[in-house]
């Protein structure tokens, strides 16, 4: 199973502050892949395993970039 979740983050500006928030998150969570967008405003998790999304709110909003919101898909495959 794979777990797919897209945060909406605001006050990203360029390529440096994708690369804050991607490693920010494999720092703190176990991915298999993380994929940031300044220009869409979002990030892109995928985890065999679900991700305590309260902490994940917390990481996000303690790196200065501000989290707006979340959705999360499963992919059985």
């Amino acid at each position: 199973m794979r777990y797919i979740y897209t945060l909406d983050i605001k006050g990203m500006r360029c390529g440096m502050c994708e690369s804050h928030i991607n490693s920010v998150i494999r720092d703190n969570f176990q991915v298999l892949k993380v994929k940031t967008s300044h220009r869409k405003g979002k990030t892109i998790i995928e985890t065999a395993e679900p991700i305590d999304e309260d902490e994940l709110v917390e990481v996000i909003n303690n790196t200065g970039y501000i989290y707006q919101g979340l959705t999360k898909e499963i992919n059985k495959k």
